[in-house]
């Protein structure tokens, strides 16, 4: 059973770590997106302000530019700005190569140029001779970076291309039958794995696109953003549960849904399994909403909050997106209801707020301490309000430490304790890190800040 568990344990860390790779090529260039979306929203004939000459930024901008960003971001993941160059250039070759926007090629064929680069890199280190090293880093870069262009414009691009219409079409058909709704049964629970970032940057995002091109919007754009199931979970929470985590929901509710950051709830669900029910059929209730009233995004709406989806709603679109949101937060709150009552004098029990303490116990004192990260799957949401919070509270007893977030795959070497969500310890333990790590369960509240608190406190006396 132990190994049963570790194996799982291993498999999930895996799947997360190549799901933060996925979204770290997309998610830096967020606001690329966003910008393109906007002025589709604007300036197309169907547009809020139809204006030709302004329209004639968005093909450009979505056949050439995004596609270049994620390339170039993808190379530089593997080997910094040599193999963002070279990503950037293997792209151009899938992008000449097909007649659809290509996205999932950007995501292969980036990385793919920085592989090569770094192997070369990595094979004549220490053979160039003296005052030839600019020479050779030039002519590598353009020689390696031609040669993969050649092959992404006559193989990968052609390939690609016809998967991509595979895919669309599977996914119009999908759509046509009905059967949309039924994809909340793998996103919401992977979602609460800390997958939400892949499944919405890596696979819906590029192939919601695709759609935007052909019909001016996508119902793709809202499976995973789609703030109503969480919001439902955090509700139940508010008006049912009792003590610590009864208090700690009001500010979930904002920091999710004003703010777009959905990893606030995933410790409400992951505390009770069961209510994965809830979330799955919120999901699905405000999908089939979302079909039944044609509602659609022009572009991604990130981070996942109630104003990001109402930025990038089409024009004569936005009732339709509020009423799916409505919808999914009724049916995930309802659900969610009676297991939260049944369980509310459990969950605020001191038990179990001291069970939540073990992994801070096990903190030893270690010198002074100076700096502290929080980090999370993409480094930019539940870390830097964790980081945040936890700089109040640091600055309330006039400690004024360095407390950064970032990604769990970049953790500084200085940091001397890391804080992160439990399901992502084994990801850091995994990073190599030699700090002192906390997992916590509830980012907003979290029992173990005052330990950690504590912690510095005592390492400064």
């Amino acid at each position: 059973m132990a190994n049963t568990s570790g194996n799982f344990r291993s498999t999930r860390a895996g799947v997360q770590k190549f799901g933060r790779f996925l979204s770290g090529m997309v998610m830096p260039n967020i606001g690329a997106f966003i910008a393109w979306g906007l002025i589709t929203a604007l300036f197309i004939p169907t547009g809020w302000l139809p204006n030709e000459k302004m329209a004639s930024l968005v093909g450009p901008m979505i056949t050439y530019m995004l596609p270049l960003l994620i390339g170039y971001t993808g190379g530089r993941l593997v080997w910094g700005f040599r193999g963002g160059v070279v990503g950037a250039i293997a792209t151009m070759g899938v992008i000449i190569g097909s007649n659809v926007p290509m996205f999932i090629g950007a995501m292969v064929m980036g990385p793919f140029g920085g592989w090569i680069i770094k192997r070369f890199d990595k094979q004549i280190e220490g053979k160039v001779p003296v005052g030839f090293e600019m020479l050779i880093d030039n002519f590598s870069a353009g020689i390696l970076g031609m040669f993969i262009a050649i092959f992404g414009f006559w193989v990968t691009g052609p390939v690609l291309n016809l998967i991509v219409h595979l895919l669309q079409a599977g996914v119009d058909v999908i759509i046509k039958a009905k059967m949309l709704p039924l994809a909340s049964l793998f996103i919401e629970p992977g979602k609460i794995l800390f997958l939400n970032n892949a499944i919405n940057h890596g696979i819906l995002s590029p192939m919601g696109i695709q759609q935007v091109q052909e019909h001016g919007k996508s119902i793709l754009f809202l499976l995973e953003p789609n703030p109503g199931p969480g919001l439902g979970i955090l509700l139940a929470y508010w008006f049912f549960s009792r003590g610590d985590i009864k208090a700690s929901a009001p500010g979930a509710v904002i920091i999710h849904f004003f703010g777009g950051i959905h990893e606030i709830y995933f410790p409400y669900v992951l505390m009770r399994p069961v209510l994965v029910l809830a979330v799955i059929a919120g999901g699905m209730s405000g999908v089939l909403t979302f079909l039944i009233t044609g509602a659609g995004e022009v572009a991604v709406p990130s981070p996942g909050s109630i104003f990001a989806l109402i930025a990038v709603a089409p024009k004569g679109g936005l009732l339709p997106i509020l009423a799916g949101v409505v919808v999914s937060t009724g049916v995930s709150f309802l659900v969610a209801m009676p297991f939260v009552r049944k369980f509310a004098a459990a969950d605020s029990s001191q038990e179990k707020l001291e069970q939540t303490k073990k992994t801070v116990q096990q903190l030893k004192r270690s010198g002074e301490i100076t700096h502290i990260v929080f980090a999370c799957d993409a480094g930019m949401g539940s870390s830097a309000m964790g980081a945040n919070k936890l700089t109040k509270m640091l600055k309330a007893e006039n400690l004024q430490i360095k407390v950064d977030h970032c990604s769990v795959d970049e953790i500084p070497a200085s940091a001397q304790i890391v804080i992160c969500h439990r399901d992502l310890m084994e990801r850091v333990k995994r990073s190599g890190t030699k700090a002192q790590c906390v997992s916590v369960t509830n980012l907003v509240n979290a029992p173990e800040y005052k330990d950690v608190v504590q912690l510095v406190l005592d390492s400064h006396k």
